[in-house]
């Protein structure tokens, strides 16, 4: 792969000091080289405060966490993991989690973590390609490898699982812990327990990506890279040491992991774990009890509160109603629904990042008005992830943005529309990926010869240095007359009704038409009563009335010929997005 800096650019951000070779950038002030220091440095810092913990329960000091790191990581070594040897992590979320992937990095060994949702078959493939011989699991996916029971070194159950099956022998996370303090406690005390030297470029993880075209690829992250990302969003959010954490999204997946695991360590954060699926009765209860300074989430969680709680609360109310066709008094509605908002959320939210998909622009519109404190981000695990996003406190990020590219980043427009400025987004610095696990074919094809990595999305920059993500480049539909039409626009659009849940739009024989999956209980509370045939004839005629309506915002080549029902979710990834590559036009008519 060629890293030289091309002199030709089409249109590029000044986003940072620093060319696009990668291998040359110097390491910011205060940037530690590899996670291993990150963790060190954090300890020494903050060794007092809380670190990591489940939500609801007393978490561990960075001291408490570091001595765990440090006896797990001697303990994996007398158990034969050597440097750069692969462990695995099959797992839901919890301080247990974090602490495994720290020990497992601190001895030049690589964590492989593995998304909880992911089908069995697609976890034996996973371990099979990494020949991980010890996987760390819990009880909800130990089932998913009793077939490979011959072919793993050790399973370590992270929740204390004890299997009575008899088919697959497990260790508890306590007694493995209680193992490695009991052979190394004292090598601790006296300082002596030694690890290897690890390099910054050195591989760190391996992910699955599970994104929306459908082929999964073995992303590798070095050090280097996640390091970078970490302390380039450490620039985009402001807090300060204590500031509580509530992670409700998968730490498996790098968006959880880089911004609202690495991030929270380096500025002396507490993250804390929910350890429940977040609906809106768990987020309550876990808010109002550990009141969180900061949260990632997914669009979908802020659509579905928009929905169910905002739009209902206007709509029932004449004057609520009449004073949102202003935007004055849009304004000063929904500064009173995002007073109640932020107190639903604890009460003393600094920030809410909004990643892993794209923001619906009408739910932009209500959390901008409510003076709601979000930021939205876009990146790749390609990227570690992120690669725009914030800051904070930056007046000049506009609607429908994702905002600047984040420091050590930058970003340029290849082949821009003349008309638009619309062409593939790409991007350059030292949080770019190493390349795809053993695939060196299509790690060529994901760079152009200059050293930038395709990110296959189609957007756009504006003179503010504002981006803004306009759909997947696999996922625009080139009609016959030769106009493009993005389905992700037209899909914000559906997804505002409360009658939609999600929604996908198709190309078929030329036209456009899209496929709803309703929200059956918001359909039985309005036809309550009712029998079969009207329930149906309630359906058609929404159907038929979201038609119309959306049509009427829409230029004429994006509207829509039909709105069909569909009875089942559409199959999503980690973040929600539906993997597009499943539905065609023949699929869906089947």
């Amino acid at each position: 792969m060629n890293k030289e800096q091309s002199a030709k650019k089409q249109q590029t951000t000044d986003a940072a000091p620093g060319g696009p070779d990668t291998g040359n950038l110097p390491v910011p002030p205060g940037q530690a080289a590899n996670l291993n220091e990150l963790l060190d440095t954090s300890c020494r810092k903050y060794a007092d405060l809380g670190a990591l913990g489940m939500a609801l329960e007393k978490p561990l000091t960075y001291q408490q966490l570091h001595d765990r790191v440090l006896v797990l990581a001697a303990h994996f070594r007398s158990c034969g993991v050597k440097f750069g040897d692969r462990v695995a992590v099959l797992a839901e979320n919890s301080h247990n989690w974090g602490t495994v992937y720290l020990a497992v990095v601190r001895l030049g060994a690589v964590c492989v973590p593995i998304l909880p949702d992911l089908p069995e078959a697609d976890v034996h493939h996973i371990l099979g390609e990494m020949e991980c011989d010890i996987v760390f699991l819990t009880q909800r996916q130990i089932e998913k490898v009793y077939d490979l029971k011959l072919e793993i070194g050790r399973v370590i159950t992270l929740d204390d699982y004890r299997d009575e099956s008899g088919i697959i022998e497990v260790t508890t996370f306590t007694d493995f812990l209680a193992e490695a303090r009991s052979e190394y406690a004292e090598a601790l005390e006296a300082g002596t327990l030694e690890f290897p030297e690890v390099d910054s470029d050195h591989l760190a993880s391996i992910l699955y990506t599970s994104g929306t075209s459908g082929f999964s690829k073995a992303v590798m992250l070095s050090h280097s890279n996640l390091c970078a990302n970490a302390f380039s969003t450490s620039n985009v959010i402001t807090f300060s040491p204590g500031a509580v954490f509530l992670s409700v999204l998968p730490v498996s997946h790098t968006y959880e992991f880089t911004v609202g695991f690495l991030m929270p360590l380096i500025k002396g954060g507490c993250v804390l774990y929910a350890g429940k699926t977040p609906t809106p009765m768990v987020l309550q209860k876990l808010c109002a009890r550990e009141r969180p300074h900061v949260m990632l989430v997914v669009p979908l969680i802020m659509e579905k509160i928009y929905k169910k709680r905002v739009l209902p609360a206007v709509e029932k109310s004449k004057i609520l109603s009449l004073l949102c066709r202003f935007t004055v008094g849009r304004r000063l509605v929904y500064r009173k629904i995002g007073a109640k908002l932020l107190t639903f959320f604890g009460g003393r939210l600094q920030v809410m990042g909004i990643g892993g998909a794209a923001l619906n622009p009408e739910v932009e519109v209500f959390l901008r008005d409510a003076g709601f404190p979000f930021l939205a981000g876009y990146g790749l695990t390609e990227s570690a992830p992120l690669i725009a996003g914030g800051p904070t406190g930056d007046d000049t990020i506009r609607h429908g943005s994702v905002g600047k590219p984040v420091p050590g980043v930058e970003v340029r427009i290849d082949d821009p529309d003349p008309k638009t400025g619309i062409g593939e987004i790409l991007a350059t610095g030292p949080n770019i990926m190493l390349g795809y696990w053993q695939d060196p074919e299509v790690t060529k094809d994901t760079f152009t010869n200059d050293g930038w990595l395709k990110t296959g999305d189609m957007g756009r920059v504006d003179e503010l240095g504002n981006l803004y993500i306009k759909g997947r480049s696999k996922s625009v539909i080139v009609l016959a007359n030769g106009e493009n039409v993005y389905p992700e626009a037209v899909e914000h659009k559906l997804n505002v009704y409360p009658f939609v849940v999600e929604s996908l739009v198709i190309e078929n024989r030329n036209m456009l038409e899209a496929w709803i999956y309703p929200d059956y209980e918001f359909v039985d509370a309005q036809t309550l009563g009712q029998s079969r045939q009207q329930r149906y004839g309630y359906i058609t005629a929404e159907l038929d009335r979201i038609r119309k309506e959306v049509n009427g915002q829409l230029a004429s080549m994006s509207r829509l010929s039909r709105v069909l029902e569909r009875r089942e979710p559409f199959i999503k990834t980690a973040t929600h997005k539906i993997k597009r590559y499943l539905y065609t036009a023949d699929s869906m008519t089947m």
